[in-house]
């Protein structure tokens, strides 16, 4: 198969992938549409699943990890209510799927990994591969938080933890929101809302199964 041929099919992959498995199950954020019709998913799988590249469902990327459900990613991004003017911290940057969409949408993208191998992969595809310029990238347990020490008007969690670490919590900007899966086997999707007196809210979406987030966070319970 040519190369423009390839291309062609991967194209007409991800219009269905819209179509089927996005408008279809209610996303409608035109943004959100925009950048799952845009990002190549092909370049974020293993190579041996290159062919399963639109499937509805997740697929594996090595070191026990995951890329998650095109729905999923759509649904997440569209769930953190985002603008161009919107500054993300993304948790567990993994294959960088959910990176790309994310930075589709927004101002900048702050991304953190804590797997090595992980980190350079996706790392090469955004920068080298796909040339996105709207990135900074981290290694590391993000327990800590983030170390340039700002806040962000969004933090995602790609993984999920036991529960939240405070200093994640810490570094959102008043007004902002956190996205997590949080618990276990089965976790919930939960959106948490700091009001600008520092309240909060929290709100479930639905339940979920993601990989769990691994560091210092497994053995704390924190957050509000």
């Amino acid at each position: 198969m040519k190369q423009s041929e390839i291309k062609d099919f991967f194209e007409r992959e991800r219009e269905r992938m819209v179509n089927d498995q996005l408008i279809f199950r209610g996303i409608s954020d035109e943004s959100v549409l925009a950048a799952m019709a845009k990002v190549p998913r092909e370049k974020f799988v293993l190579s041996e699943d290159i062919h399963l590249s639109y499937r509805d469902g997740p697929l594996p990327i090595g070191q026990h990890q995951t890329i998650s459900q095109p729905y999923i990613v759509a649904y997440m991004t569209e769930a953190m209510d985002l603008n161009q003017d919107s500054t993300v911290l993304e948790i567990g940057t993994g294959s960088g799927y959910q990176t790309a969409v994310l930075a589709e949408c927004v101002k900048h993208v702050t991304t953190i990994e804590i797997i090595p191998e992980l980190a350079a992969r996706s790392r090469h595809v955004l920068e080298n591969t796909l040339n996105y310029k709207n990135i900074t990238f981290f290694e590391g347990d993000a327990y800590d938080g983030c170390q340039v020490g700002k806040t962000f008007d969004r933090i995602i969690l790609t993984a999920a933890p036991i529960n939240v670490p405070d200093a994640l919590f810490d570094q959102l900007a008043p007004g902002g929101k956190l996205l997590a899966p949080v618990g276990t086997v089965v976790q919930e999707l939960v959106l948490f809302m700091k009001g600008r007196d520092s309240s909060w809210i929290r709100e479930k979406l639905m339940d979920v199964r993601f990989v769990p987030l691994t560091g210092k966070t497994l053995q704390e319970k924190s957050g509000p």
